[in-house]
């Protein structure tokens, strides 16, 4: 059944037009994953949907009483309001007998994980916001949830509890999100809004794997007829150039069939063009030092809370090392204490000489918000130098994604998305030893957070990157920390498994005489000899144990190899060996990880 559906939809802001004649049709049980590159319209589309924008040209049919919630990126609460007072307000805006809504609401309120009711909706972080916004939407029942960029600025576990939440859940919904992991596990048909196809859209049911494949070979194929095209218009240019006598044979058709391909040419490459994508390129210095940030035994606290503790990194050319963890855990703290922009309390930290950082600040405050987004992507004029070659103001700034007359918008003004290019603009136009990144995904479409993590994995020197793009962090990392924030750190092979130790560590904070990270020093990997022999162990397992530590650096060089075969340019054009490869690297990343939960029973064992 059809819930709700668009016709002809056309909406323009200024002299730019978002999407035109758009059709679109959302069914009961359709989990819909919604895509697109900034500023395609995803927001104002959803707005268009639950009725709080109206479209310039078009019409919206809904389902006679279906009823259609949406849940903005900002989660608004009345002054004062409790986390039940909120549920139960909300569930008065469904007729029911008082007793009814109370009931629902207060299921509403264990469903989504609060154990009172008498938190403060202000007091609350992020991650619990979004949960209480979301119970407020849910206990009204609704046919069909339109959710905007629900993960946005959640951190790891809360995007974990809300894909268990969402898959679930009995319902219905769109969703907006650059979360490449969330919109696999959470949906079940994908639909990207974008002028490079001709029907401004391109839908696919299946997950999002499914989808890059189907997306894959739909451009590969339109790339094919475009080649085809631009012959057959070739050949008819030669004619039409050709003398009057050679044409007064030729029948007028072929003159209207040549100049309906000229045109069929023209539009396919204005579409092309118009795929809103951006182009990033971190400039290296051609440095030649291998090692180059160093830091031994550090440690930092805030609020007489530990943050982490005898912490050890050595950054050397190629490394990609992710930060990992939960909000407030100090991950932006040790980014900066490796930066050496914030001392460590403990410990010391060293560069190589005149190492030159990039350092992308995720508060932004790089950026002046009354400056013209001209000035801030060119202070000294309007030609941009980058490696040796100029550019003018105008096509430095398409290279991310800005217009022309966007040029004179304070930058204030500009979006969360428009404005971390920006940062990236002021990132590349400088050479770079180490690109250490706070957050760069946040805000960013999927084409452009896929840009950023091409440029990474080519990028010669090291990086440092926090985010909760997990896609990401398993793709381009080379190491992982993860932080536990308590002092407790250990090295991870993957995101997943810093989570699955995240869940024992809180189990044991929440156990009686629960685990002190200083009992136990920072790191919270400990090696067999630490404890020395213990009879909780079998022969057999004594016997693994003492190989096992072998065993998973076999398979990190393994799996490494594996990753390094998925960036081989001569697959790039061979799927079914692309997918051989890509199988391979996950077998592979499975038997690693494998052998690291194996060596966590044990080490629990040992250490009884």
């Amino acid at each position: 059944m059809a819930l709700l559906a668009v016709r002809d939809l056309g909406k323009t802001y200024a002299s730019h037009t978002l999407f035109e004649r758009l059709c679109l049709t959302f069914h009961a049980g359709e989990r819909v994953g919604l895509i697109g590159p900034n500023g395609a319209g995803k927001s104002t589309l959803l707005r268009i949907l639950v009725g709080l924008e109206t479209a310039d040209v078009g019409v919206v049919e809904r389902a006679r009483d279906a009823r259609i919630a949406y849940l903005p990126q900002v989660d608004v609460f009345p002054a004062d309001v409790t986390a039940e007072g909120a549920l139960l307000a909300a569930s008065r805006e469904v007729p029911a007998e008082e007793y009814e809504q109370t009931v629902r609401a207060k299921k509403m309120l264990r469903r989504v994980g609060f154990e009172r009711g008498d938190v403060r909706a202000d007091s609350l972080s992020g991650g619990w916001r979004k949960r209480l916004a979301i119970g407020c939407h849910l206990v009204q029942e609704p046919d069909l949830l339109l959710m905007d960029e629900p993960t946005n600025h959640l951190d790891l576990a809360g995007i974990d509890w809300l894909e268990h939440f969402l898959e679930r859940a009995d319902l219905a919904y769109v969703v907006t999100s650059h979360d490449r992991y969330f919109l696999e596990r959470v949906t079940d048909r994908i639909v990207e809004i974008n002028r490079r196809y001709p029907d401004g859209f391109f839908s696919v049911s299946g997950r999002y794997s499914d989808f890059l494949e189907k997306r894959e070979a739909f451009l590969h194929m339109e790339d094919a007829e475009r080649q085809a095209l631009a012959t057959e218009v070739r050949r008819e240019i030669d004619w039409l150039r050709r003398g009057p006598s050679a044409r007064e044979t030729k029948s007028t058709a072929r003159i209207d069939s040549a100049k309906d391909k000229i045109s069929k040419l023209a539009e396919v490459g204005r579409r092309q063009r118009s795929d809103g994508r951006i182009e990033i390129d971190f400039a290296a210095s051609g440095r030649r030092t291998h090692d180059l940030v160093t830091a031994k035994g550090i440690s930092k606290a805030l609020g007489g809370r530990d943050l982490f503790h005898d912490l050890d990194v050595h950054l050397c050319r190629g490394d990609r090392l992710g930060i990992v963890g939960n909000n407030a855990t100090g991950k932006t703290t040790l980014l900066r204490t490796l930066a050496r922009l914030s001392p460590p309390d403990g410990g010391t930290v060293s560069h190589a000489t005149d190492l030159r950082i990039a350092f992308f600040d995720q508060q932004r405050e790089q950026l002046d918000p009354s400056e013209r987004l001209r000035r801030a992507l060119s202070p000294s004029g309007d030609t941009v130098s980058y490696l040796g070659r100029k550019s003018h103001i105008v096509a430095w700034a398409k290279r991310f994604g800005f217009r022309a007359d966007q040029l004179d918008t304070p930058v204030g003004e500009l979006s969360g998305g428009e404005q971390a290019r920006v940062l990236m603009a002021l990132m590349i136009r400088e050479p770079a030893d180490v690109l250490m990144l706070d957050e760069p995904t946040n805000d960013l479409d999927v084409s452009s957070v896929e840009v950023l993590e091409s440029a990474l994995l080519e990028f010669p020197g090291a990086a440092v990157l926090i985010t909760h793009d997990r896609y990401m962090l398993d793709r381009a990392c080379t190491d992982l920390i993860g932080l536990h924030g308590d002092g407790r750190w250990a090295n991870y092979g993957s995101v997943a498994q810093w989570m699955e130790r995240e869940t024992e560590i809180r189990a044991e904070r929440e156990s009686p005489g629960g685990g002190d990270a200083r009992k136990t020093g920072g790191k919270d990997r400990r090696s067999a000899t630490d404890a020395g022999p213990s009879p909780r162990l079998t022969y057999l397992e004594k016997k693994e144990w003492e190989t096992i530590e072998e065993q998973i650096l076999a398979a990190e060089q393994q799996a490494e190899r594996r990753r390094a075969d998925l960036d081989d340019p001569a697959l790039a054009s061979d799927h079914e060996k692309l997918h051989a490869a890509y199988e391979a690297h996950q077998a592979a990343r499975r038997e690693l990880e494998a052998l690291f939960a194996r060596w966590q029973e044990l080490e629990r064992k040992l250490l009884g």
